[in-house]
């Protein structure tokens, strides 16, 4: 199970300032992607600073029922012991994701490189999420999609390739799921395989298999994308790595501590990766003040300390070429935008209509049922500050982690307490949210 059967509301309530010091969970996109590699290269790779939110943990009982040694050696400390590239085993029951996206997607690449059979599944949220346009460009590779839902959805049996076949692929949209399935099927290809993104996603994939040894180059393609380039059927070797803090994650206290008069937060060793802080370039951009420093980098990728102070933001238009840096963020902005002065501009969100929930209409519903003036035109939200939030509302969360946070972050500034149905989804990937916002000041009851 990933949530209780019985909701758990809970409301967040304007509080006095947020201050201290904290460190957010470690980042996900490297905690999947750290446990599946570890499982695909030869030896033991050791991590640190795991996230052990439920979605990694499915994907860390995943990595075991295909055949790799996965065990956990101390707080976020884990141990991986793989099989190499190819070498998953068939697994004796279903994988189940649970409401993880991530490592659903990352898996079935990782399979379909296999010459085995496995079955995918997760819960009703995940279940209602399309999969077909990761599909398609794994059954290129010869893999098989034997038994599935309508439109590609779980629970679905993917038959990996005896033979894969390497290709070059174009993804439709900037996706860094479509992106790293391609390339973890491709591991066990022989010869090149390509990937063309005409708009640049998150990179941690491409990263985190050089430091696992694999041959792989990127390239500027056109204005904004990029080739990505594998050389097929590597030995990975094991590898130490240390997990960042997760800037989706930091996200939260963030946006709180620039709304809540009088605060002042320090965030720990935060990734501060130029694909994932998109949030951070546009909240500055509204006037916030978000200071770096002891900046440093492990397997790649760059982190720093936050400082965050309270700061009156302003309206900004967000260009859709942003949105692939901080797809994640787009529901907490939305919130940072509600408390600035004038309006702001988000363009390009399609890709926030196909996540846990369709999070564009969530975000503008959270934002409407508070007494903030919004609008959706096409792919584009539009949300009208005025400086405070009326607040009073009851937030609807649709089984999504994200809108629950964004919600009980709303509260901590508005003038009225702000109420959200159910908080059980936020352990997917935050577990200790709520007992971390206390620890600053925030008031939820």
């Amino acid at each position: 199970m990933t949530h209780s059967d019985q909701p758990t509301p809970l409301q967040s309530r304007a509080s006095g300032p947020l201050t201290g010091k904290v460190q957010v969970p470690g980042d996900k996109s490297i905690s999947h992607r750290a446990l599946i590699l570890g499982a695909l290269a030869v030896g033991e790779t050791r991590i640190s600073g795991l996230l052990e939110g439920e979605d990694v943990l499915n994907t860390a009982k995943s990595m075991q029922a295909l055949g790799a040694t996965v065990e956990r050696t101390g707080n976020f400390a884990w141990s991986v012991r793989g099989v190499g590239v190819g070498g998953f085993a068939e697994p004796k029951a279903a994988l189940d994701f649970g409401n993880s996206g991530t490592g659903c997607r990352l898996v079935m690449g990782a399979v379909a490189g296999c010459p085995i059979s496995a079955i995918f599944d997760g819960d009703a949220s995940l279940r209602s999420r399309p999969m077909r346009r990761i599909l398609d460009p794994l059954e290129k590779m010869g893999a098989k999609v034997v038994a599935g839902g309508e439109g590609g959805r779980l629970p679905l049996t993917v038959q990996g390739a005896r033979d894969p076949l390497p290709i070059t692929y174009k993804t439709p949209v900037a996706s860094a799921q479509i992106k790293s399935a391609v390339l973890l099927a491709g591991l066990a290809a022989p010869g090149t395989t390509t990937v063309i993104e005409s708009e640049a996603s998150r990179d941690h994939t491409e990263l985190m298999l050089k430091h696992f040894g694999a041959d792989i180059m990127s390239v500027q393609e056109g204005q904004h994308g990029r080739r990505i380039t594998l050389v097929g059927q590597p030995e990975l070797h094991g590898a130490t790595v240390v997990v960042p803090a997760d800037p989706s994650s930091a996200a939260f206290p963030i946006v709180a501590a620039l709304i809540v008069e009088g605060s002042d937060v320090v965030l720990s060793d935060v990734m501060t990766n130029p694909l994932r802080t998109g949030l951070f370039t546009t909240l500055r951009e509204m006037g916030a003040s978000i200071e770096e420093s002891e900046v440093r980098g492990d397997a790649g990728e760059p982190m720093a300390q936050l400082r965050v102070r309270a700061s009156k933001l302003r309206g900004v238009e967000v260009p859709p070429e942003r949105a692939p840096s901080m797809i994640d963020e787009y529901l907490v902005l939305a919130v940072a935008a509600s408390f600035a002065e004038g309006t702001t501009i988000m363009r390009g969100l399609q890709e926030l209509r196909v996540k846990e929930s369709d999070r564009l209409e969530a975000t503008a519903a959270m934002l409407r049922v508070n007494g903030v003036k919004v609008e959706v035109s096409g792919d584009d939200l539009i949300v009208e500050g005025r400086g405070h939030v009326p607040g009073g509302g009851r937030v609807a969360t649709h089984m999504d982690h994200r809108i629950a946070m964004s919600a009980l972050v709303m509260g901590c500034a508005s003038d009225q307490p702000v109420t959200v149905d159910d908080t059980a989804f936020i352990a997917t990937s935050f577990p200790d949210f709520i007992p971390m916002m206390r620890s600053l000041g925030a008031e939820f009851s």
